[in-house]
């Protein structure tokens, strides 16, 4: 009877496998072993509801990583991480309680987006235990190795720390910029957080007049309701049409303002009418302009999104009733000469989708203009996988023109630990190590230092999220709170992340991480592409294609998901299409994985010492160690895809269809055609490449192979070493010349109409296969085998 007692492998069993695995705390980051430690700097990701199928995919490609890295010895740090800070959860608050946060006292503001975070934060913890993701600790602390939250006391405090310590080294000022602003999210924004969307506008024909001259200009502008803050209207210096108008003034139409007009190379010869009006804040184009030019910006658009006393009478409307009203205003006074409908690119916040505006406010900034050719060699430095990745970030780093604004006007977020002095405005800074709330908390100080007043103000802004997100890898290394350890593994060995966030997470965190160390923040990054459906499109709730990871563990199991997430594509070089059909067959191959173990069950292992290996057994035992040195080679590259495909092969054709066909008359030796020892080789080998085969898919697929050694072989399959090839072994046959064969003899039966169980008069092989005769007439019923010099294979059916 076979060990294997059950027929299939189902979903099922794999619920007291993770439970299992959770009490025992098994994957527990040991602080005090002398193993070399391998570092996961895990994503915290957003608390979503349900997870992405794109995160979802990532953690399972993650977990493949770890696994690997324990086989080798490793002692692998991979902690569990929740981001809760910032933007999304104060929206999906917003949203769920259909109110606006910046209408709410801040305490009750704070309370919405915890019951949030709340529901939430369990459900994504359950889906990564049940996608069997071999996190360090499923318990949240402040030990090395405990799961996370960056909303934490813990690891507000490091946040905190990170901008004193930066503020103290005069990396961190407060200036009044022009600077990105969401009118949703009520906030400025970096760049990093904005992208652009192709949006039906109108594109208007406006009458302006030279003051010299008399003579009337048209130009053309999508943001009319800027009129009122232009400060210069320019030409291209090639335009002949305008090269008169160099030097001169044009006076704006309905505010009388008069500008100057000038040639300068922004101007398109071929856009409009070739005349473009510079206003202070319509695009970032417009606000280096005006840097260059020193020209004072005019702004015109409040923070909540109204204009203001500089656009006159359209003052307390918003930017789409000011555009609408200066309109008609301008038609009232015949200035309008014409009116297009194109699309156009226009910034949008990539969280709520609004347009964003140019609003000139005080905010916190870190230096990294100056820090471009640091990190562009710290990108070199860097080994990406995959290497063309690496020119995402120097992209980005290229595009960098102002310093990041770290400070937020929102609430749900890391505060930024500063007082003022309300009699002299001196800057209280406080000590590093606590987690402070300036807008609810005293100062820790009694009195000025420069003044003696006892009355201080707290900061009321908070940090950007990825302020937040950028100190993972120092948190997950103990940064402050465990010197030893970090000064040990620091810097971190691998950053996982999407291609998408690589000029904010991957690049903030390195820049924060050299300003502070001087060192780059990890050693590998892993760069992965999208999960898109089965038509390419990006999923989202409004195509209606988006898929839950929970209902597709429902529906196949975890193992169906994570052996899909290896063969199905390639994440560092494509988009990868997920549908249930794609995951459904992946549960085909742990079906033939399961049948294949089940069948080999029914034998006892025996001894090498007992065993006389035929030359079928070494040619497996040969393919099989490829194969181990093969996925050795690509799973230390992180490609999983490579090795698994390969695999997955293997498993199906070259081991099912034709090894153990070979072998398996040898090993149950019912007529006791074979000799003991060589019925023993055939019940070895066949152990033999099921050990290899499941310790290479275990990092895969590790619920199945678990269960599958441990049934057989009473060991916990997870406690082993990655198989090591055995060199010695080799063979004269090869796999091609096996398949041919067996091919040749399958396809006359079928086409004579005999089953494959028929037997056939005689086969006619190359010589070389006459060490394995035995095999092939009980494999193929040949009443007889004869041989010639030339490879040729003849069937005689009768």
């Amino acid at each position: 009877m076979p060990k294997l007692t059950e027929k299939s492998w189902d979903k099922k069993f794999e619920k007291e496998i993770y439970e299992a695995w959770k009490r025992s705390r098994k994957y527990k980051f040991d602080e005090k072993s002398d193993k070399p430690i391998y570092s996961i700097d895990t994503p915290p990701p957003y608390v979503n509801t349900p997870v992405h199928i794109g995160q979802a995919t990532t953690y399972v490609l993650m977990d493949f990583f770890a696994r690997f890295r324990r086989m080798l010895g490793y002692n692998v740090l991979f902690p569990f991480g929740l981001d809760r800070n910032g933007l999304p959860i104060e929206i999906a608050a917003e949203k769920r309680f259909n109110v606006k946060l910046h209408e709410l006292p801040r305490e009750e503001a704070l309370k919405l987006c915890e019951k949030i975070l709340a529901e939430s934060s369990e459900k994504t913890a359950e889906t990564f235990l049940k996608l069997g993701i071999s996190f360090n600790s499923w318990e949240f602390g402040d030990e090395i190795g405990d799961a996370y939250m960056t909303d934490s006391p813990s690891y507000r405090a490091l946040t905190q720390a990170t901008f004193i310590e930066l503020w103290n080294k005069g990396l961190i000022y407060e200036d009044k910029k022009i600077t990105n602003y969401c009118p949703g999210c009520r906030t400025t924004i970096a760049d990093s957080e904005i992208a652009y969307d192709e949006r039906e506008t109108t594109f208007n024909e406006i009458i302006f007049r030279v003051k010299e001259t008399g003579e009337e200009i048209i130009i053309g502008t999508t943001r009319p309701e800027l009129i009122c803050s232009c400060g210069m209207v320019i030409f291209h210096p090639d335009d002949a049409r305008y090269k008169h108008l160099d030097g001169k003034t044009a006076i704006t139409p309905i505010y009388e303002k008069e500008v100057p007009i000038r040639a300068h190379p922004l101007a398109s010869m071929e856009k409009g009418t070739g005349l473009v009006m510079m206003c202070s804040a319509g695009d970032t184009s417009d606000i280096r302009f005006f840097m260059e030019m020193k020209l004072k910006p005019v702004i015109a658009i409040n923070q909540d999104g109204r204009m203001n006393e500089n656009a006159g009478f359209l003052k307390g409307l918003t930017v789409k009733e000011a555009r609408q009203r200066i309109i008609e205003e301008l038609k009232k006074r015949k200035l309008l000469v014409k009116q297009t409908r194109v699309m156009h690119r226009v910034p949008i916040c990539e969280r709520s989708k609004d347009e964003i505006e140019f609003i000139e406010l005080p905010e916190f900034y870190l230096k990294q203009v100056d820090f471009k050719e640091e990190m562009k060699k710290l990108a070199y430095e860097l080994e990406f996988f995959a290497p063309e990745s690496r020119q995402i970030l120097l992209n980005w780093i290229d595009s960098i023109s102002i310093d990041w604004p770290i400070s937020r006007r929102r609430y749900y977020a890391t505060e930024i630990p500063l007082w003022y002095c309300k009699k002299c405005n001196y800057v209280v800074v406080p000590e590093k190590g606590k987690y402070y709330q300036p807008w609810r908390e005293r100062a820790h100080i009694e009195a000025c230092p420069k003044c003696g007043s006892k009355e201080f103000r707290g900061e009321e802004r908070v940090f950007d999220t990825w302020f937040d997100s950028s100190n993972s890898p120092l948190y997950i290394l103990g940064y402050e709170r465990n010197k030893e350890f970090f000064n040990k593994a620091f810097p971190c060995t691998l950053r996982p992340q999407g291609k998408e966030i690589v000029r904010t997470w991957l690049y903030y965190t390195l820049l924060k991480a050299y300003l502070l160390t001087k060192k780059p923040a990890f050693r590998h990054a892993w760069i992965n592409y999208h999960i898109v459906d089965e038509h390419g499109r990006k999923m989202s709730k409004s195509l209606g294609n988006v898929i839950d990871p929970l209902e597709v563990i429902e529906k196949f199991g975890a193992e169906s998901f994570r052996l899909w997430a290896a063969v199905e594509g390639d994440l560092t070089k494509g988009d990868f299409r997920c549908s249930f059909e794609r995951i459904e067959g992946a549960k085909k191959t742990l079906t033939k994985l399961w049948n294949i173990a089940r069948f080999i069950s029914n034998f006892e292992e025996p001894k090498k010492s007992e065993v006389e290996l035929s030359e079928s057994d070494k040619w497996i035992i040969a393919e099989v160690n490829e194969l181990v040195k093969l996925a050795r080679e690509k799973y230390e590259k992180y490609d999983f895809h490579s090795p698994a495909i390969k695999i997955k092969h293997f498993i199906w054709e070259t081991f099912a269809s034709h090894y153990i066909e070979l072998a398996k008359q040898r090993a149950y030796n019912s007529d006791a055609i074979f000799s003991e020892k060589q019925s023993k080789a055939a019940k070895y080998t066949l152990h033999y490449v099921l050990k290899k085969i499941l310790l290479l898919m275990h990092p895969i697929i590790p619920f199945i192979t678990y269960r599958i050694y441990r049934e057989l072989y009473g060991m916990e399959i997870d406690a082993l070493p990655f198989p090591e090839a055995d060199e010695e072994i080799k063979s004269m046959i090869k796999t091609e010349e096996i398949e041919k064969i067996n091919s040749e003899i399958w396809k006359v039966k079928k086409e004579a109409g005999l089953s494959l169980r028929d037997s056939v008069k005689e086969l006619v092989l190359p010589e070389k296969f006459k060490s394995i005769e035995k095999e092939l007439i009980a494999m193929h019923k040949a009443e007889k085998i004869s041989y010639n010099s030339e490879n040729k294979i003849y069937v005689k059916v009768r």
